[in-house]
C-alpha cells in the first residue's frame, strides 16, 4: 500500500481514520515467529535514521540489519509519530533480504488517542503482523502488575481494554504492550516475553535502537565531510 505524506494535521488525522478500518485486532498471529524484525528511528536536528533488525526468533540472534538515512518530512505532533517515520522505516523493510513474521515497534498500536499508533500504522501498510512495546505509558490508565515476570494488567482508554502493562523482568519496570494488526493481545504478549529473557525490554528493541543510533551517527559525520569538502572545492 502507498504511503501518503499529508501537509497538515487535518490531513494526518484523516489518514488515520481511513486507515483504522483496515486493522486487523483478532489475529491471532505468530506464536513461534522465525524471524522477528524490530524498527527504530533516531534523530538529531532535521535529520533521521531508521532501523530494522531481524532476529531470529529462537535464538535472537541477528539475521540482517537495513538503515536509512534522511531528513524529516512531518513537523513532531503528539499522536501523529507515524508519519515522521514511516518512510524511511518501509524504505528500510524495503530492502530487506528476508521478510519478518512479526515487527515488533518501539511504541504504540492500539494504546493511542486515535487508537492508531505506529504499530497499527505499519501494519496496514506493509500488511504485516505488527505489535507495539513502550518503554512508557502514552493514554490510558492501569494498575500496577505484581512484581513477578509475566504479571500483567490491562490498560484502559475510556472503558476500553487499548493493551497490557506486562512486567517482563522481576522487580523492574513493566512495559506498555499493544497490538498493531494481525495480532492479538495474548499473542503479543507471549511474543513479547520470549524476546525478553534477559532484559526489560525486547531484544528486537535494544537492537534496532543501537543500529539506528550509529546509523545517525555515521550519516551526519558524512553529511560533514561532504560541507568540508565543498567548502575546499569552493
Amino acid at each position: 500500500m502507498k504511503v501518503r505524506t499529508p501537509r497538515t494535521v487535518l490531513e494526518a488525522e484523516a489518514i488515520q481514520d481511513e486507515l483504522r478500518s483496515l486493522l486487523d485486532l483478532t489475529g491471532p498471529g505468530p506464536r513461534r515467529p522465525s524471524r522477528v524484525a524490530g524498527v527504530d528511528v533516531a534523530y538529531r536536528g532535521e535529520r533521521l535514521a531508521a532501523a530494522v533488525a531481524v532476529l531470529d526468533g529462537t535464538t535472537l540472534e541477528t539475521v540482517e540489519e537495513v538503515t536509512v538515512g534522511g531528513r524529516v518530512t512531518f513537523d513532531y505532533v503528539p499522536g501523529l509519530l507515524a508519519f515522521r517515520e514511516i518512510p524511511a522505516l518501509l524504505e528500510a523493510l524495503d530492502r530487506l533480504t528476508v521478510t519478518p513474521e512479526l515487527i515488533v515497534c518501539d511504541g504504540y498500536g492500539l494504546a493511542h488517542p486515535r487508537r492508531f499508533g505506529l504499530a497499527c500504522h505499519l501494519g496496514v501498510l506493509t500488511g504485516l503482523p505488527t505489535i507495539g512495546v513502550g518503554k512508557t505509558t502514552f493514554v490510558g490508565a492501569y494498575p500496577d502488575p505484581a512484581p513477578e515476570r509475566g504479571s500483567w494488567t490491562d490498560l484502559t482508554l475510556d472503558g476500553e481494554v487499548v493493551g497490557r502493562v506486562l512486567r517482563t523482568q522481576r522487580g523492574v519496570k513493566p512495559v506498555f504492550v499493544s497490538v498493531g494488526h494481525r495480532v492479538d493481545l495474548d499473542t503479543a504478549c507471549h511474543n513479547v516475553l520470549n524476546l525478553t529473557p534477559r532484559y526489560r525490554l525486547p531484544e528486537t528493541t535494544r537492537v534496532s535502537d543501537r543500529l539506528s543510533r550509529r546509523a545517525l551517527i555515521e550519516d551526519c559525520r558524512s553529511l560533514l565531510v561532504g560541507s568540508d569538502q565543498r567548502k575546499k572545492m569552493g
